[in-house]
């Protein structure tokens, strides 16, 4: 698009002042006034009471794997980061307050949870309640009854109420992550990282909007939008899709926050890396020429990721030997990048002398490295080298991931999908829940519905228990390959395990049954018919 054209919708954004029906309060309100005089309060407490009388079913949904995508570079600067070894660091009772959370929320008030909390003879700390929100995350209501015990205790810091937040915003809850916030606010919490996690969960929740209100909102509670803000909203908005409004953002506020390279690296790495939009990349990196914006080598990087992955081998050496010529030093992204286009365009023997120029610049080969070969030669099916590869994988002692083992599992028959599952158990790694959906995905593509309903039961064998999504695929496949009957039981099996019901799913189920049935009525007709001429 044009930039005249980014800038004129940009204004026809109205300011975050403009927006009071989509404020979940006033601006101005913002610090002073009590969150019990909020609606969301009251929305608060009714979710937070229904934790009390049941416990939510586990409907994570397993994200599809992406193949111009699996070495993608990972977007910088996101400060929105949780890992399992943060929570893991906990002390022993961890899993004794996970079992007495469950217990207690199924109490009938959320008096008399806190009531069986404080006479459970257990002192809580920051850790502790930090350890149990992190392993209840996808069960918020039950995160949120840890989060207020901790508040019972005063243990509530910074790191906690920014995963409390993390948790809301990911579950949509953000009215109370607001009340939240607005809260540790009063009490002289610092909420600036607060903000930033809302700034991410706005814009994963595909709410640009939002997420720019939120970062205007932040000098309400005395946290200036700075340079680190600045970035966190461009970041989050990329990694999310949401890169033409992060553009339009960028040249709005240029007299703030100048243009930059870091600035129009990021939005060259959500064309390049998130969309992979080779004709908006080009015309990014055209734009920084205009604006008199000198690439560096991270400007370099994304641009020979995203050529490499539309595989274009010619504009991907180009660029590499154009980076070099400038005086930037590719790193080992950039390798990847090559590696993979020469695999993918049968330059395998040029591919491997790329690997041996990687060790010669003094790079250490990961497993991305050696999964840039291995997953177009399965694509190709040139299963040999692929294996070959795999080989020399593990001997230099390069542990191969879930990702290395699923591009064998694409493409290999039924007998050689158990193989591989057999490999992954003894390796340690895997097979997952997303192993198996795209086992069963395959199958089912194929029209080979035994062999998909034998993975169904061999799922059991590796410990993976069935989840929503995998209920759905299996249902849909069935239905789709008129296994009418298997699908129904399966359907029915999901529901009595207290997954919600698919609408869409129900109404093929009966549509496939009705168009049966209706062909059996015709094809009796028929025969009625024939049999009347005879006579």
């Amino acid at each position: 698009m044009a930039l005249h054209g980014l800038t004129r919708r940009l204004r026809q954004v109205p300011c975050p002042h403009a927006f009071p029906s989509l404020s979940i309060f006033p601006i101005s309100a913002l610090p002073s006034a009590s969150p019990r005089s909020h609606p969301g309060y009251d929305q608060l407490r009714h979710s937070l009471s229904g934790a009390f009388r049941r416990t939510s079913c586990d409907y994570s949904q397993c994200a599809r794997l992406a193949c111009l995508r699996f070495f993608s570079i990972q977007i910088r600067g996101d400060p929105v980061v949780f890992r399992d070894r943060e929570a893991a660091e906990s002390d022993s009772r961890e899993l004794t307050v996970i079992e007495l959370l469950k217990s207690v929320a199924l109490l009938p008030t959320e008096a008399e949870a806190m009531e069986s909390l404080k006479t459970s003879g257990i002192v809580p700390n920051g850790d502790l309640i930090y350890s149990a929100v992190w392993a209840l995350r996808e069960e918020w209501r039950l995160a949120f009854l840890a989060f207020k015990w901790g508040d019972k205790w005063g243990c509530i810091d910074e790191k906690v109420l920014n995963l409390m937040t993390w948790v809301l915003g990911s579950h949509g809850k953000f009215n109370i992550a607001w009340c939240l916030i607005r809260d540790s606010h009063r009490s002289s919490v610092d909420t600036r990282q607060a903000m930033l996690v809302m700034i991410d969960r706005y814009a994963a929740a595909n709410n640009p909007t939002k997420a720019i209100w939120t970062f205007h909102a932040m000098e309400k509670f005395r946290a200036a939008p700075d340079e680190e803000a600045y970035c966190t909203l461009l970041t989050a908005l990329c990694k999310n899709g949401n890169i033409e409004e992060a553009e339009e953002f960028v040249f709005l506020n240029k007299k703030l926050f100048p243009l930059e390279t870091e600035r129009f690296n990021i939005i060259l790495n959500g064309w390049s890396n998130v969309t992979v939009d080779v004709l908006e990349a080009k015309r990014i990196w055209r734009e920084m020429s205009r604006c008199c914006i000198t690439p560096n080598a991270t400007s370099y990087t994304h641009m020979i990721s995203c050529f490499s992955k539309v595989s274009n081998l010619f504009d991907s050496l180009r660029l590499y030997d154009e980076m070099k010529k400038r005086g930037w030093v590719p790193g080992l992204e950039v390798y990847n990048s090559l590696i993979y286009v020469l695999t993918r365009e049968n330059c395998f023997s040029k591919a491997l002398k790329m690997l041996e120029k990687l060790k010669e610049a003094g790079l250490q080969p990961n497993h991305t490295t050696y999964d840039s070969m291995i997953r177009p030669l399965c694509e190709a099916k040139k299963l040999d080298e692929a294996r070959a590869v795999l080989s020399s994988m593990i001997g230099d002692n390069i542990q191969p991931t879930v990702e290395t083992y699923h591009s064998f599992l694409e493409v290999t028959d039924f007998e050689g999908t158990l193989k591989v599952l057999s490999i992954m158990r003894k390796a340690g790694v895997g097979p997952t829940g997303d192993t198996f959906l795209l086992i069963l995905e395959k199958f089912f593509k194929q029209s080979q519905v035994e062999n998909a309903l034998r993975i169904w039961v061999e799922m059991r064998q590796h410990e993976i228990v069935p989840v929503a999504a995998h209920y759905l695929k299996v249902v849909h496949g069935l239905a789709a390959s008129r296994y009418l009957i298997k699908a129904k039981e399966i359907y029915s099996e999901m529901r009595a395990k207290g997954f919600s019901d698919d609408p869409k799913l129900k109404k093929l189920l009966y549509r496939t049954a009705r168009r049966k049935k209706d062909k059996r009525e015709w094809h009796a007709r028929r025969r009625r018919e024939w049999g009347w001429c005879e006579h």
